[in-house]
Parts: structure tokens; C-alpha cells; sequence
């Protein structure tokens, strides 16, 4: 709880953990219906001129109605993150409509483009989830079947949570087989990779723990990458094919992803197309990218224009347009959600009018993020800095609101007339944690946040009692005064709700300042 009060009184904090009216409303109108009409000339300069505003004003999470807001170059943010490159392609209609690239591969280095290599992360297991539900529309794989009778050279040992429950590809795929390890660090340069079979025994030269059942298969969603490397395994014995060949006959070629690899390290041949990694203090990744054998669940290098393919081929499976891979009853399997609102291999989103499938990826030195919706729209953003995930979602909500998507915009809020005098009656100091207090100050007409060892910001008044935020999604609601006195702060996260005592005066002034 209190690290969670102290994420809404840290808005770059909140950002990293939570690992989302305009002005531009009419502009957004005017240029859709107008595009519809003219000649493609007349479209290109639409597009660009999308692309401008897109990276000329990022949007901050929330919006002050009316205005004034204040927006930043994505440049800016890229040099105040550490990210030095992003590539990003934006679907629209059921085609591509715009793929860029931005800034450097590496720090002095060439531009990046709409052709330069990411490593994807986890982006990996959608992708090849897609090559499981083939195998298994073709009849070659049951996701319901036991695994082990799929697996030779290791199967997953027996334990009393796997005697109530066999492990299955469906459970696999959803994240719900009750499997351990969340993610993997992957093998810097130099470094000793292991086989698949030490990776799944975390026997070394593996570098992250034995991937085994812990939880009885079936009965609740917790997301296991190390569920995915069991995928692989077992795709690769049921083919008798490397993964790479395998990922590349089943989905990577019928799709078109010309450009994508889960060749893991890269073919030194193609080391010119990729970006460098970097972390978050902006120093690049010691020896370049990471190796990954573990391939289903991180070891994709691609870009967003080829991610974007992939989307589109989801979207037009569903509809029984294009079905290169999945006819449309598999791809509806794989996009109902279950456990967590997880389908088979992706995030499921949004509302029955509108549904989206969405997954994040994060490797060591780079994010990316896609999202597409049934319908036809949709976005997939790649970075080359640890950092790049606040980055990406910055781009997404700024696409959203462009494009006028109902989900990932900014929220927009009224600023209510309130009399400054009532903020008195708020101002103090509030326990989040031990080491951690929020103190709430006025300044003649505005009231301000700032938790210990954070920046001052600004609270906005929605009512006499209610403010919110702009650099994050956070309310702040003061609770009713007992004696005189407000005891609480409400803050209101992310459909969380957290409650922040007060401190009495003489514990206030027995702190330091923040």
C-alpha cells in the first residue's frame, strides 16, 4: 500500500512500476473525412502532417479542459530518457498507413528507420504463439492435451500440484499452467549461453532459476515466460525444425515479415540493421545486445512495420479476410480472453464495441509496445532504451488522441473554482512509509504535492474537497475534517484506492524538510 501512495506522489516512479477535449479534436475530424476524398497526394500530406503533430506534441497522461496543456517534443523526451532511437508504425483501416524511425541505432551512429531491428521481448510470444495454433489447427498439437506426451528430451516433472492437473498449451499460451519464471535476463556478450534443456533445469551456464509447476495448471492467470521456453521445446520436437526455421516457414514468412529473426544471437551479416541497447542512465549495454535462447517468449528481432503485419493478419484472420496462418475460428480462440483478460498469447482490451489485443516487450536495453483493435486500427512503437517503455506510452496516448481511439488517450479534467482559503485546511504532512511523506503545501492560489526526495507538483481542484494531477493519472480526495482537522488523503490510482494518514503537528515538525 504505501509504495503504491508513494508512486501517486512520484509521477516518473508511477510510471516505471505501472508496467498508459483535446484541441486537436476538430483537427482529427476535418483531416479523416477530408482524406477519405482526395487524391492520394492529398493523403500523403494528411499523413505527414499527422506525423508532425505526433512528434511535435506529445500529450501528457491527463489534460486540463479547456487548456492551457502543456505538450513535448519527442526529441526532448528522448534526450531526457536516454532513449536514442524509436521506430514506430501506425495502422489505420486495415493497412499501414505510416511507419518512421527517429533518432540514432546507437550514439553516433546512422538514423534509425522503418527497416532498423529491435529485439522485441516479450512481443516474442504472440508471435510465436501464432505457429502453436497453427500446428494445432493442422492437427499436429491438442492445446488441451498433456504436454509431456509431446515433450522427449525433457518433460516437466511430476509434482503434487501436476497430479490434480496436467499442463497443457492452452495453459501455456493464457499464462495459466502454474508455472514459474517471470522473465529472463538474457546472456551478454562474451557470456556462456546455455541449451534450452539448462535453461530449463536452471542448470548452468543458466543464469535464471528452474522453471517448474508451483501452482495446481488451470486454476488462476500469473504470467511465466519461463511457461514459453516449454513451448519451445516442445515445438521444436513435435517439427524436429530449429526455432528459427520453424517460427520462419510457419508464421514469419506467410505473413510477409520479411525483416524478422529469432535467430538468437543476430547473424553478424545483419548487425549493420540493428539498433544498439541502452540503459536507462544512458550508457550503452556492455558488448551490445543480449542473447536470448530463450526465443518464444524474448529472442524476436524485428521491426514495427513487421510487427504491424502481424497485427493485420490477426485482424484480418478474424474477419476471414486473409488467413495466411489461422483460419478465422482459431483466431477467435485465440482472441477470447480468459484468466488476467489474456487470450492465447495476447493482452485482451477495450469494450464489446471496440476489443483491442495488446503485449508489452522489455529486453535488456530495449521496450516496445504493440496494440492493434479487431476492427483495424492499431499502433507498434520499439525503443532502444531501457527508459523507452515511459516513452512508448507517451507516443501511444499521443496516436490515440490523433487518431481519435476511445482507449490510451489522455483523461481530461475541469478545473473547478474553488476559494483558495479552503486549501488551509489541507495543508500538512502525510505518513506514506516509513522513510516516505507526502507534503501537501498552497502557494497563494495553488496547492502542491511532493513526496520525499521528488519534485514539487501542482494539484488541480475538480471540487472543494477533490484535485487531480497532469504528469500522471492520480486524484487526490481529502477526507471530511474530525475536530477541525483533515486526518486522511485519498489517492486514487489506477482504480486503486489508497488512504494516507496525517500527521499530528508534532510529528510534522520533528521531519526534516522534503
Amino acid at each position: 500500500m504505501a509504495r503504491r501512495a508513494l508512486i501517486a506522489c512520484k509521477p516518473r516512479t508511477w510510471r516505471r512500476t505501472l508496467r498508459g477535449g483535446l484541441g486537436w479534436t476538430g483537427l482529427i475530424i476535418a483531416a479523416t473525412g477530408w482524406a477519405q476524398t482526395q487524391s492520394p497526394a492529398t493523403d500523403a500530406l494528411a499523413v505527414e502532417q499527422r506525423i508532425q503533430r505526433i512528434q511535435d506534441g506529445l500529450l501528457p497522461p491527463v489534460l486540463i479542459k479547456g487548456g492551457p496543456n502543456q505538450t513535448t517534443k519527442l526529441s526532448d523526451r528522448m534526450t531526457e530518457l536516454h532513449v536514442p532511437g524509436v521506430s514506430m508504425a501506425v495502422i489505420h483501416g486495415g493497412g499501414l498507413e505510416w511507419a518512421r524511425g527517429f533518432g540514432v541505432t546507437k550514439i553516433g551512429g546512422a538514423a534509425v528507420t522503418s527497416g532498423t531491428l529491435f529485439q522485441a521481448g516479450s512481443i516474442s510470444k504472440p508471435v510465436a504463439a501464432m505457429a502453436v495454433l497453427h500446428l494445432a489447427q493442422s492437427g499436429r498439437l491438442d492445446l488441451d492435451a498433456d504436454v509431456n506426451q509431446y515433450l522427449k528430451a525433457w518433460k516437466i516433472p511430476a509434482s503434487g500440484f501436476t497430479e490434480q492437473n496436467k499442463v497443457t498449451l492452452r495453459e501455456l499460451l493464457s499464462h495459466t499452467a502454474g508455472m514459474t519464471v517471470h522473465g529472463f535476463p538474457g546472456y551478454a556478450a562474451g557470456s556462456p549461453v546455455p541449451t534450452l534443456v539448462q535453461v530449463l533445469d536452471g542448470a548452468a551456464p543458466a543464469n535464471s532459476a528452474p522453471i517448474r509447476v508451483d501452482a495446481v495448471p488451470g486454476k488462476a492467470w500469473r504470467y511465466s515466460g519461463g511457461g514459453y521456453v516449454v513451448v519451445q521445446q516442445l515445438l521444436t520436437e513435435v517439427t524436429g525444425q530449429r526455432f528459427p526455421e520453424l517460427m520462419q516457414d510457419t508464421v514469419l514468412g506467410p505473413i510477409g515479415m520479411a525483416r524478422s529473426t529469432y535467430e538468437q544471437p543476430l547473424p553478424a551479416g545483419r548487425m549493420a540493421e540493428a539498433s544498439m541497447p541502452y540503459s536507462w542512465t544512458g550508457q550503452a549495454v556492455p558488448g551490445g545486445p543480449h542473447t536470448y535462447p530463450e526465443m518464444a517468449p524474448a529472442g524476436l528481432w524485428t521491426t514495427p512495420s513487421d510487427l504491424a503485419r502481424y497485427a493485420m493478419e490477426v485482424q484480418a484472420s478474424l474477419a476471414g479476410k486473409a488467413n495466411h496462418v489461422l483460419s478465422a475460428s482459431m483466431t477467435r480462440e485465440m482472441l477470447t480472453p480468459g484468466f488476467g483478460n489474456y487470450g492465447l498469447g495476447l493482452s485482451i482490451g477495450g469494450d464489446a464495441r471496440r476489443r483491442y489485443f495488446s503485449h508489452g516487450g522489455a529486453n535488456a536495453g530495449y521496450q516496445s509496445f504493440l496494440m492493434a483493435y479487431e476492427d483495424g486500427d492499431g499502433t507498434v512503437i520499439m525503443t532502444n532504451g531501457d527508459d523507452g517503455g515511459d516513452l512508448a506510452q507517451e507516443i501511444l496516448r499521443t496516436i490515440a488522441a490523433e487518431y481519435g481511439w476511445p482507449d490510451f488517450r489522455p483523461i481530461e479534467h475541469a478545473i473547478a473554482t474553488v476559494d483558495p482559503r479552503s486549501f488551509d485546511a489541507f495543508v500538512g504532512r502525510y505518513r506514506i512509509s516509513p522513510a516516505v511523506v507526502c507534503t501537501i503545501t498552497r502557494e497563494g492560489d495553488r496547492l502542491f504535492t511532493q513526496a520525499t526526495g521528488t519534485p514539487k507538483t501542482r494539484l488541480y481542484p475538480m471540487s472543494e474537497r477533490e484535485f487531480f494531477l497532469v504528469e500522471v493519472d492520480a486524484r487526490f480526495t481529502f477526507a471530511p475534517e474530525v475536530n477541525g482537522r483533515v486526518r486522511e488523503l485519498i489517492v486514487h490510482t489506477m482504480g486503486q484506492e489508497v488512504r494516507i494518514k496525517r500527521l499530528s503537528d508534532a510529528e510534522a515538525k520533528s521531519l526534516a524538510e522534503p
